[in-house]
């Protein structure tokens, strides 16, 4: 039987890539945390799923990368858009100044068995699944923990420090009362699956066509397909019902017409509403926001999963310390937040650029398509394509593994 109480010195809020991430930094530190996931498992498709190099260098500085990468995963070296007929080569990460020159495509629910598998080898870590976070305590205007329903009744976590990494719809912040600045989105994204067949290309890439984006990425044995549509259209596409849908999947990407048939209802297309905001103050004393919590970031160039492990990184570096002796104060989480403002920032504004710039006048159908300046320099100019692939593969501010490690337990491997 569940205990009803539990003391820690860090509770996270949420098991995605930023809380396990946190999670295994500040138990690798000697830190007493528990994080709470509020599902069973972490069993949910069509999310994020590029584990990017400043991420694999970060598996590499704790010493797990071998193990991460016996995994099932694919290797994208390249990124490539096709404009109808035209394939424009866009990010080359081969000059990376990483171990690992390429984006890793993994399953996340791979990646986040992966890491809590790695944090449970050190005894100040612990996981609670089902554990669904209702309020925050709150005592002299100071979180002091959490208060959630198991399955085997309420829980209450008591702790020096609570973390908001629960995603963009985030509860935490929510009941904290933090401010929350949007930015917009023009798109939204339809994601769905078919099977891959042998003779199908290997590569993931993205396609445009007038009025039309369709991404598509290589799973091995089938392909994550993701249309993006103008926000609010998706009623419109489904009034003109699942058949027209199909025509439109089998003309994007002719290898799979003879599959489309395996998208038997709606319920097989999921939308993923984009958003992208965030806070004007990520903390408040005794919480912290992390990740898509704290800044929710367009699937643009998939690089929320990395920003959000970034913002782990740097949490672990210098929270981690104080957290152990118990001398944690709130100018140590505005240190967090001058630490990771600044690349959220600049990674969103190049996010919006690109929304607005390129996405948007894209899903406009004027029956022409001209190939974007930069994609016809990326072509000409190979060089240039090492731009994107700094900004994709490391992101603004790379964030390194410094927190120190204290003594395994006795049956780690």
């Amino acid at each position: 039987m569940e205990s009803n109480a539990l003391s820690v010195q860090c509770c996270i809020v949420g098991g995605g890539p930023a809380g396990m991430t946190l999670g295994l930094l500040l138990a690798r530190s000697g830190v007493r945390v528990v994080v709470l996931e509020k599902h069973g498992d972490f069993l949910r498709d069509f999310r994020g799923d590029t584990i990017h190099p400043s991420t694999l260098e970060v598996m590499h500085e704790l010493g797990i990368l071998d193990r991460l990468l016996r995994l099932p995963h694919q290797e994208a070296r390249v990124l490539r858009v096709q404009l109808g007929d035209e394939t424009y080569p866009m990010a080359d990460f081969g000059h990376l100044p990483t171990r690992c020159r390429f984006i890793a495509f993994m399953p996340q629910w791979e990646f986040l068995d992966f890491l809590a598998s790695e944090a449970a080898r050190h005894p100040a870590f612990a996981l609670r699944m089902d554990a669904d976070v209702t309020e925050l305590i709150e005592s002299g205007g100071k979180v002091g923990g959490v208060r959630a329903i198991t399955p085997t009744g309420p829980l209450e976590v008591r702790a020096d420090l609570v973390i908001g990494a629960d995603g963009r719809a985030s509860l935490v912040r929510a009941q904290a009362g933090l401010s929350v600045e949007e930015l917009g989105a023009p798109m939204d994204v339809l994601w769905f699956r078919v099977s891959r067949a042998v003779s199908d290309p290997a590569e993931t890439m993205g396609r445009f066509e007038a009025g039309r984006i369709f991404l598509m990425i290589c799973r091995g044995e089938h392909w994550q397909l993701g249309y993006v549509i103008a926000k609010g259209t998706l009623d419109g596409i489904r009034a003109r019902g699942l058949e027209a849908f199909r025509a439109d999947v089998a003309r994007l990407a002719p290898f799979v017409r003879d599959r489309v048939g395996e998208l038997r209802d709606w319920g097989d297309v999921k939308l993923l509403t984009v958003r992208v905001d965030r806070l004007r103050r990520w903390h408040r004393p005794g919480l912290l926001c992390l990740g898509d919590a704290a800044h929710a970031m367009s699937p643009v160039g998939g690089i929320g999963i990395n920003l959000a492990i970034q913002d782990a990184v740097a949490t672990a570096n210098l929270l981690a310390e104080p957290l152990r002796l118990g001398r944690l104060t709130d100018a140590d989480l505005a240190r967090v937040q001058k630490r990771r403002e600044w690349p959220a920032r600049v990674t969103q504004r190049a996010q919006v650029l690109v929304q607005d710039r390129l996405i948007a006048p894209l899903l406009v159908d004027t029956g022409t398509l001209e190939p974007p300046l930069p994609l016809r320099l990326f072509r000409r100019f190979p060089v240039l394509r090492r731009i994107p692939a700094r900004l994709v593969g490391m992101g603004v501010r790379p964030e390194h593994v410094r927190t120190t490690v204290a003594a395994p337990e006795s049956g780690a491997r």
